[in-house]
């Protein structure tokens, strides 16, 4: 760390004895420090929610609300934008700090401090407060780039998708048969291409915490069977049906209906893709948490719900691998098929479904297809 560097740090001493706070501000001021103090856990707080420092040096035995409370606020109860290290100080007879350091401090040193000792931790916290503050740094600009880069490659992507229909169309004049045939597979590859991209996009949102749901009661024996009528011609073109299977009237949740669209159309999108012969099925149930047949632990929904409805979307495809099972809902991880995507669509789909205080599962075996069981909340 450089000096230039060390002289912005601004460190907040925490501690009810004057002579100790001033013996340390003397320390860390000749140092280039900028320091603030607070003689009690309460003004600790408050100074920290008016303006955030980069360390905060801590006494753990104060009168009222001593070190490990102020330590689990910080940690928990106070939502810090970034981290601020917490060096405890403590007395050599003082209670094992253990507990301090489990509830969320990095590091203690003992009365009566040395000057060494205290600016080495110091040093070392602040090293470390700086090397987190450069990675989510460098997250936060990535994520921007690619929030910025995919929504600037879907406007060529759509114009090129405009242009392509106009020529199928024959707005432009006739073609071709073999044009045709180009000009159909460029519009599908243009088609996938926007589609990874708006599947990107929409998991940056989710990542970057700037994706926003609207809630409104959605009927999903009507939304299942709008994405199944949507997807019946590709299913067609492979010679696959899709079933559905519903099984109870009352289907209406809470939810944002145009992300549960498209959490189903990639479900049952992959059935489609990933099964050659047979069919797709679609089923819906509504389950009392108090049914036999599925127990409440299994999908480990929040405690305040009633009742849930379970979608499962079967295919008779060749199956998943268990030892992709495992990792299936992770951020790209690709399955070894050969018609495997980004590895995206899943973990998308895991966060739409998490959104809305539910679970996602999924149960395969080779050779014999798997399901996709997807678990909502009847009430939010």
């Amino acid at each position: 760390m450089s000096l230039q560097s060390s002289r912005s740090d601004k460190i907040l001493v925490v501690d009810d004895s004057p002579d100790n706070v001033f013996l340390i501000k003397t320390i860390l001021e000749e140092e280039g420090y900028t320091i603030s103090t607070a003689e009690n856990g309460i003004s600790a707080l408050a100074q920290l929610q008016a303006s955030p420092c980069d360390l905060v040096l801590l006494d753990l035995m104060m009168p009222g609300m001593d070190g490990y409370e102020v330590t689990r606020r910080i940690r928990g109860d106070m939502k810090m934008q970034q981290y601020i290290p917490i060096l405890l100080i403590t007395a050599h007879d003082a209670p094992n700090v253990a507990h301090g350091l489990d509830l969320g401090a990095d590091d203690f040193i003992r009365k009566p401090v040395t000057v060494d000792e205290l600016l080495a931790r110091v040093r070392s916290l602040l090293r470390l407060k700086h090397s987190i503050d450069e990675r989510d740094e460098i997250a936060r600009q990535r994520e921007d780039f690619v929030s910025r880069l995919t929504h600037d490659l879907r406007t060529p992507l759509v114009a090129a998708d405009r242009m392509l229909m106009l020529f199928q169309q024959g707005a432009l004049g006739s073609l071709s048969p073999q044009m045709q045939e180009v000009i159909t597979i460029m519009a599908r590859s243009n088609i996938n291409l926007l589609t990874m991209v708006n599947t990107l996009l929409e998991v940056y949102r989710f990542e970057a915490g700037r994706k926003t749901l609207a809630f409104q009661p959605v009927n999903l024996a009507k939304l299942l069977e709008e994405v199944a009528g949507e997807l019946t011609p590709l299913a067609q073109d492979k010679a696959l049906s899709i079933n559905l299977d519903f099984t109870e009237e009352s289907t209406t949740i809470m939810g944002d209906r145009m992300e549960l669209h498209r959490l189903f159309t990639n479900l049952v999108g992959n059935a489609i893709k990933f099964t050659e012969i047979g069919s797709v099925t679609i089923r819906l149930t509504f389950v009392p948490l108090t049914s036999k047949c599925i127990s409440y632990s299994q999908f480990s929904l929040p405690s305040t719900v009633s009742d849930y409805i379970t979608i499962e979307v079967a295919d008779t495809g060749s199956g998943i691998p268990p030892e992709e099972q495992a990792t299936l809902f992770e951020r790209f991880r690709q399955g070894s098929h050969k018609s495997s995507g980004s590895g995206l669509g899943l973990y998308l789909s895991r966060r739409i479904v998490e959104a809305h205080h539910g679970t996602i599962i999924v149960k395969s075996e080779l050779g014999k297809g798997s399901v996709f069981i997807v678990s909502l909340p009847v009430k939010q």
